[in-house]
């Protein structure tokens, strides 16, 4: 619902001979049940697109007894292509829809796709586990399933921070919120890079691509202090986060940073893509994000310092707010489905061998295959560790799995295996993000309403996000008022929020 990454949707099901004209024959199906080749339509997200004769290919066509027929789309024109597809004559069987955009639901809806409700469970690859059984009911849309959905990591909020200067400063690791605003204080007066200069600063924020409820640095404090995760259940009711008290705290106490001049000036339009620079030159020394950003601020000392590259990252995970309870903000758990066209796979016996396909690239073999490669060609395995093979074939199937991997749906969890860490320190900087990324998974709060689509929000949804996210921006920065904000919160309900606030609660009703 109101997060634009994650419930973007339609509730009606408009434009049902478009979809369905949308839904075409496919050469490699029929009526009678053979589908010796799958069509399958997915993003690449490297310069390099797989060969349809590669070795990666080969494998997986081997391996799971299907030839495929590619199509291969950049991940920058994927949402454009995805909405010519489905306005079109022609889908390919199976195709990777990134998530529920309006075109994509009302598609759905009219009958463009298989709705798999209920059916992954006779699949035991695709069957979900109990850490991915939340994530596959976030996947639904309004109580169906219109793929499978493709599984991340349920859990990767991480508090980022410069190593060296705790050490310096004599500073221990945060463990609260508290001790979070203790530390950037530290950081941003107490000279961390001993330059003689005041001239850094604790918590660094970029300009946020995304409205409210995007995972954002602000949306993560928020939920730190107890505010609902976009979406929450008060007194038997859903309301939105920025009606709590909680919510409004939270923007205080960042609202309290930026007038002590704690997190980066330029926190408004910082470009998301040199979010990590002020770090890495050691201007800021706080990131609040995804925990793999952490990895790759590791890999940029790396390049400087190869030996002791460690000693400049640390990293935590989720914080207690002022309750003293945890509060860990998740993530949707998915990226998306692998949907199948209904107009392409006709009868239930076809259907039921592209979810065996799906099921056995879903085993560990299968996974091991799309996310690695292949086993003594571009890598060897070391207990649950990869080691890279460099060069030739080797660098070509490495740079294909980053595509394949697109198909992979991981429903059972993920089975493939990591990077092998090049030094000590960096193998215990891994281990300790799984950790704690597992302890936080316990206290997850997630949002009840990410399985519901409401018709008004698909309508007006980017206008109301816009008004909460701004508003946000523009009081913790010092622009408005308390007063003045809590009546631009009063003029999202006005303009059609109170409607969607209505829809959700009968949604809701219907299909917790």
């Amino acid at each position: 619902m109101i997060s634009r990454r994650t419930l973007l949707g339609s509730g009606a099901a408009l434009g049902a001979a478009s979809a369905l004209a949308a839904c075409s024959k496919n050469s490699s199906s029929s009526t009678s049940g053979g589908l010796d080749t799958l069509t399958i339509m997915a993003p690449v997200l490297t310069g390099q697109t797989p060969a349809a004769d590669g070795k990666l290919q080969k494998a997986i066509e081997d391996f799971s007894g299907k030839k495929l027929a590619m199509t291969w789309v950049p991940n920058s024109d994927y949402g454009s292509k995805t909405n010519v597809i489905l306005a079109g004559s022609e889908l390919p069987e199976l195709m990777v829809i990134q998530g529920k955009t309006p075109t994509f639901v009302r598609s759905a809806q009219a009958g463009a796709f298989w709705d798999l409700t209920g059916r992954l469970e006779k699949y035991p690859n695709l069957k979900p586990v109990d850490t991915t059984a939340a994530a596959v009911k976030s996947a639904t849309i309004n109580g169906k399933l219109y793929g499978v959905p493709r599984l991340r990591d349920p859990m990767r909020t991480g508090v980022i921070l410069r190593k060296d200067w705790l050490a310096k400063l004599g500073l221990s690791m945060p463990k609260s919120t508290d001790d979070l605003y203790g530390i950037v204080k530290a950081f941003s007066e107490r000279d961390p890079d001993g330059n003689g200069q005041k001239d850094t600063y604790g918590l660094i924020i970029p300009k946020w691509p995304g409205g409210y409820g995007t995972a954002s640095p602000y949306d993560v404090f928020e939920t730190w202090f107890g505010a609902p995760n976009a979406w929450g259940e008060r007194s038997g009711k859903l309301v939105p986060g920025f009606d709590t008290p909680e919510y409004l705290q939270a923007d205080q106490f960042l609202k309290k940073w930026v007038d002590e001049k704690l997190i980066n000036p330029d926190f408004a339009t910082l470009d998301s893509a040199k979010w990590n620079d002020p770090f890495f030159n050691g201007k800021g020394g706080v990131i609040v994000d995804v925990t793999s950003r952490g990895q790759v601020i590791g890999n940029l000392f790396k390049q400087q310092h190869p030996s002791n590259y460690m000693d400049y990252v640390a990293m935590t995970g989720n914080l207690t707010g002022p309750s003293g309870k945890l509060y860990a903000y998740p993530t949707i758990g998915y990226a998306g489905f692998i949907s199948v066209s209904r107009q392409s796979i006709k009868t239930e016996a076809q259907l039921d061998q592209v979810l065996q396909f799906l099921d056995k690239m879903s085993s560990k073999e299968g996974q091991i295959l799309e996310n690695n490669g292949i086993s003594g060609l571009n890598f060897t395995p070391d207990g649950t560790y990869s080691v890279a093979i460099k060069g030739g074939d080797a660098d070509v199937v490495t740079n294909d799995t980053q595509s394949f991997a697109q198909i992979g749906t991981n429903t059972n969890g993920f089975m493939g295996y990591t990077a092998k860490p090049a030094i000590p320190a960096e193998q215990a900087f891994y281990e300790d993000r799984l950790k704690f990324q597992a302890a936080d998974f316990k206290s997850a709060v997630q949002n009840p309403a990410n399985a519901l689509v409401s018709d008004t929000y698909t309508a007006k949804g980017a206008q109301l996000d816009q008004i909460i996210a701004d508003a946000r921006l523009k009081y913790i920065a010092g622009q408005l008022s308390l007063d003045q904000y809590q009546a631009e919160i009063k003029r999202w309900h006005t303009e059609g929020g109170d409607q969607v606030i209505s829809e959700m609660n009968d949604l809701y009703a219907k299909y917790k």
